[in-house]
């Protein structure tokens, strides 16, 4: 198979068919046997999903009518993505671009097209520039949200969202410390640094396959960004405690949960679809930790809730994922505004739910990896107000942006992921 064909016919899965990076990009890879193919094919998929905006305007600017062949028309997109940000040679771009093309009649067209714009670049890169969604490679509804939102910060979020992520890893505390881990990296050949926030983070200089970081399969170390790294130390866990996890995959904040931990009664870890919880039993078995995996419906606990209330819950809602757009650029295409009120009725109904199950004197954590204040703070202000017996419990910290509930997190703050935390507390009842 063709790298660059195959990256095509990726890019189309998602930015045609509506298809998912994280379920079209793994399985294209496995048909590739050289590693060195599969680097180039992931970092095309992901560049030209993160320039997508852009370089289909370039395309559109450059061609008198739109190309009908989805597959020629993406390889153009391909060949100027290699032109402007690739390590290729622009000659290889060229030619190995063109000779992906498979009809005959597209390859005149698509060396015509790089060539031109190898020519005129800076002229075409400058009326690029004078849109804002071809300049900032953002659909235009989103544009506006942020800046609503975050008038003075917004250009800066859109800045951390157009760069790739850190690999950031979580240090299993309870094995060894944070400097004993950086050491250990370091004598692997990685360098490393800690975390700006989280004592339990390390971030690599460069990313690396897991199955190098030494200790990995052991469970010593995880891969999490550094912002979802909080969650844990914010539930305020005691020894004993019943603990829920809500929409709980793919597991790396269970397995959090168990490693600050190790003296709770219990974990019980739910999530509605059945697949996603191997992966939580995946990540909980690699650092050998046990919890009750439940798979049901946060709005239907009387489903497979068991009536015995827990101590904290840690509602980690399902959302928009607008703060991690940085490591899935294919939410820019797949993710539309009219999502957003849906959305916003699901995350109240469920922690409307989570109350239900939560023991009176209990806590809940309310967490989002989106950084829109109508899936953060305003939800948290809906709750309160329906439920007198609901108390906001401030989060103390140096870490995100104080909110009037909860702290907000902006994508490329301290190079974190972009997430909202909120905290909760259930009055005790004074007629028990």
């Amino acid at each position: 198979m063709n790298c660059r064909v195959l990256a095509a016919d990726i890019l189309l899965a998602i930015t045609r068919d509506g298809k998912s990076l994280s379920t079209t990009l793994e399985p294209a890879l496995q048909t590739l046997s050289q590693a060195n193919d599969r680097a180039f094919v992931q970092a095309l998929v992901y560049g030209v999903l993160r320039w997508y905006y852009r370089l289909a305007h370039l395309l559109e600017m450059m061609t008198r009518k739109p190309i009908k062949d989805d597959r020629v028309r993406m390889l153009a997109i391909i060949g100027f993505y290699q032109l402007t940000a690739m390590r290729v040679k622009p000659h290889a771009a060229v030619s190995e671009t063109v000779s992906a093309v498979r009809e005959t009649w597209a390859r005149p067209l698509i060396n015509g097209l790089l060539r031109t714009y190898q020519r005129d670049s800076a002229a075409l890169n400058a009326r690029l520039d004078l849109e804002p969604v071809s300049a900032t490679a953002h659909p235009a509804w989103l544009l506006e949200r942020l800046e609503a939102s975050w008038p003075l910060a917004f250009k800066d979020i859109i800045a951390a969202n157009n760069q790739p992520p850190p690999m950031t890893l979580r240090v299993h505390l309870g094995r060894w410390t944070q400097i004993a881990a950086l050491e250990r990296l370091q004598e692997a050949g990685m360098m490393a640094e800690p975390g700006e926030v989280a004592p339990t983070a390390v971030r690599l200089k460069q990313a690396v396959p897991v199955s190098q970081i030494p200790g990995f399969s052991e469970g010593y170390f995880s891969v999490q960004d550094e912002a979802a790294q909080l969650a844990a130390d914010l539930l305020n866990l005691q020894p004993q405690h019943r603990v829920l996890d809500l929409c709980a995959a793919p597991g790396g904040k269970s397995a959090h949960i168990l490693e600050a931990a190790p003296g709770l009664k219990q974990l019980v870890a739910v999530d509605i679809a059945p697949d996603r919880l191997e992966r939580v039993r995946e990540n909980l078995d690699r650092m050998g930790g046990h919890a009750a995996l439940i798979a049901g419906d946060a709005l239907r606990p009387e489903m497979w809730w068991d009536g015995q209330p827990f101590d904290r819950i840690l509602v980690d809602a399902p959302c928009s994922a607008l703060g991690v757009i940085r490591r899935h650029p294919d939410i820019k295409l797949l993710r539309q505004p009219e999502d957003l009120q849906a959305l916003f009725e699901t995350q109240r109904k469920i922690l409307r739910s989570a109350w239900t199950m939560l023991k009176s004197g209990g806590e809940i954590v309310y967490a989002t990896c989106s950084v829109l204040p109508l899936e953060n703070v305003e939800v948290i202000l809906d709750f309160l107000a329906a439920h007198p017996d609901a108390i906001d419990l401030p989060i103390t910290a140096e870490w995100g942006i104080p909110q009037r509930f909860g702290r907000q997190i902006l994508t490329g703050m301290n190079d974190m992921d972009g997430f909202y935390y909120a905290r909760i507390g259930k009055l005790c009842d004074q007629s028990a």
